[in-house]
């Protein structure tokens, strides 16, 4: 610091002088020169005022008072009254020094530009109103771009905030942090939901991005099999009760993004059957109602294609149909009563089915055996038993089909007489 009596001030900078007799600190500007008297001292400088360029601003802490025509506010003593504690941002303008208290916090700072497609979260330090908006101290919202930001003492910034681009068949999945309302919707604190219009979004600033979601594409030959979590309506404008499962084809929509209360189960894959083939599903789904009807069987027929619905399972896969050659029957075993063409069927009815034929046993019907015809020579014979009066009877010198009541019957001979033969 300097003791010469004469100072000289450049252009531009500023000095600080203490008054001894008054104790009050005053500054004296540039240029000039400066004759110190010997009740006086200087506090400091000379110093370089600080000049903002356009588009810049700084920051100054315990900043002078000023009355409503912009005047300095003095004490009585003459001192220059300064709010302790406080900050005032100043903008482009005439270089200017500063007084007795005053401040640089850190340096001459450029304006803060907002892109495109972001957005700066902002937090009220206090109350405060902006463009005619109250904000109480605490409160945050978004300044979105492009747009240069002015920065103001009451309010600071959080983050950047940049845009979800969402591309065709995607989707962004959003949590509610807190209570809000955005485009006329009410959301509740924790609800989940999703935004599916395509383009760039910034997320509101009561609300996060939990993750994107992409949609399933469903064709001729894949469905998706959905499970609800809860109670709710789907896009479809059906009601989906908490545990339902359905599918969504082709049928519905070429595409398919699950909803927040939809579960994907898996992607079904379409089931097949030629001219030649035949399934019988269990647990079938009422195609009325759209549930399962537990304990039923249904019988497809080919040529036909279909997907398997939630809970429908295939007895025993695809079948192929039953072909007889002429010497060929099928034995059959009633599982229930039903009508048979023109004969009444009860349930453990037996009857056979001979060739040449092909054939799909109904639902109600159940194959016990193929059956051949059996070749004996003149010399050759079996024993046949009928199961319905359990009498055994030789069969010898010509071919022979056992009856529906009949079967194959063994005869356990002496050790003797198989050393005999042997």
């Amino acid at each position: 610091m300097s003791s010469a009596a004469v100072i000289r001030i450049k252009p531009y900078f500023y000095i600080h002088v203490l008054d001894n007799n008054s104790n009050v600190t005053r500054v004296e500007v540039g240029p000039q020169t400066f004759t110190r008297q010997d009740h006086e001292k200087l506090v400091s400088g000379p110093d370089a005022m600080i000049m903002i360029p356009p588009r810049n601003y700084c920051i100054i802490q315990n900043p002078v008072q000023r009355n409503e025509k912009g005047h300095i506010v003095r004490e009585d003593s003459g001192q220059i009254k300064v709010r302790h504690g406080d900050e005032e941002i100043r903008f482009e303008q005439e270089p200017f020094a500063l007084y007795p208290g005053e401040k640089l916090f850190g340096k001459v700072t450029p304006l803060q530009v907002v892109a495109p497609n972001s957005a700066l979260k902002l937090r009220a330090a206090r109350d405060v109103e902006i463009e005619g908006v109250k904000y109480l101290a605490g409160d945050e919202w978004l300044f979105k771009g492009p747009g240069t930001y002015v920065p103001k003492v009451e309010v600071s910034v959080v983050e950047v905030v940049n845009a979800r681009v969402v591309k065709p068949l995607q989707a962004l999945r959003l949590k509610a942090k807190k209570k809000f309302m955005a485009n006329g919707v009410t959301r509740k604190a924790g609800e989940e939901y999703l935004h599916k219009e395509i383009g760039a979004y910034i997320p509101h600033v009561d609300e996060e991005v939990v993750e994107t979601v992409n949609a399933f594409v469903l064709t001729e030959k894949k469905a998706l099999a959905l499970r609800a979590k809860q109670t709710y309506t789907d896009c479809f404008g059906k009601v989906r009760k908490a545990g339902e499962e359905w599918l969504v084809t082709l049928q519905d929509a070429e595409s398919h993004i699950p909803d927040v209360s939809e579960q994907v189960v898996g992607e079904v894959p379409v089931t097949i059957l030629s001219s030649r083939e035949y399934a019988v599903i269990l647990d079938p789904v009422d195609p009325n109602t759209g549930k399962p009807q537990l304990g039923n069987r249904e019988l497809r027929k080919g040529e036909v294609s279909f997907f398997l619905r939630p809970g429908e399972r295939l007895e025993a896969g695809i079948q192929k149909v039953h072909v007889l050659e002429t010497e060929e029957a099928l034995l059959l075993r009633s599982r229930e009563a039903f009508r048979d063409g023109k004969e009444q069927r009860h349930p453990g009815d037996r009857w056979m089915i001979h060739g040449p034929c092909d054939y799909i046993p109904p639902v109600q019907v159940e194959i016990v055996e193929k059956r051949k015809l059996i070749p004996l020579d003149e010399n050759e014979g079996i024993y046949v038993r009928d199961i319905k009066t359990g009498r055994v009877r030789a069969h010898i010198g010509s071919s022979y089909m056992l009856t529906s009541s009949e079967e194959l019957w063994s005869k356990e001979l002496p050790v003797v007489i198989e050393e005999l033969l042997a």
